[in-house]
């Protein structure tokens, strides 16, 4: 592991199974998807080696609009989900990262271990490690909720 990779680990109060279908499952992924002051919407999934995924992310607040997309490299449910990640903007400077997420039971409970590779500068990753965080903890509400 290198300062360019990101790591976050994160305990839900939550199912495995369960966790995996937020991150597998359009509707799901669309209700806590992006950062603080973000909605996500256009959620697609083709939920299958070499498929597709793609989702927009907007905040009224900030006039943003980002479109996200990215293929799956590994489906393991409930325990194993890699996927590309990469901006579809022409400004982008970050490029095609791999996001690999790992679920563990821990008794009744979850712990994610989500890692995202390489990032072409510190700086970056750190950008990543912010939004990244805020969304889990939307992440952590949705799945309070559908339990």
């Amino acid at each position: 592991m290198t300062q360019r990779d990101l790591t976050i680990t994160r305990v839900f109060d939550a199912p495995r199974e369960l966790v995996f279908r937020a991150w597998t499952e359009p509707e799901r992924l669309a209700s806590w998807l992006g950062p603080d002051k973000f909605a996500a919407s256009g959620v697609t999934i083709d939920l299958r080696p070499g498929g597709a995924w793609r989702a927009r992310i907007h905040s009224a607040e900030y006039d943003v609009e980002r479109w996200m997309q990215g293929a799956y490299r590994e489906i393991s449910p409930p325990g194993r989900l890699v996927f590309t990640f990469s901006w579809d903007q022409p400004d982008d400077v970050v490029g095609e990262t791999v996001v690999t997420i790992t679920f563990t039971e821990v008794g009744d409970k979850t712990e994610m271990t989500f890692h995202q590779a390489p990032f072409p500068t510190e700086d970056e990753r750190a950008g990543h490690q912010d939004g990244w965080s805020s969304t889990f903890e939307k992440l952590a509400h949705h799945l309070e909720e559908a339990r």
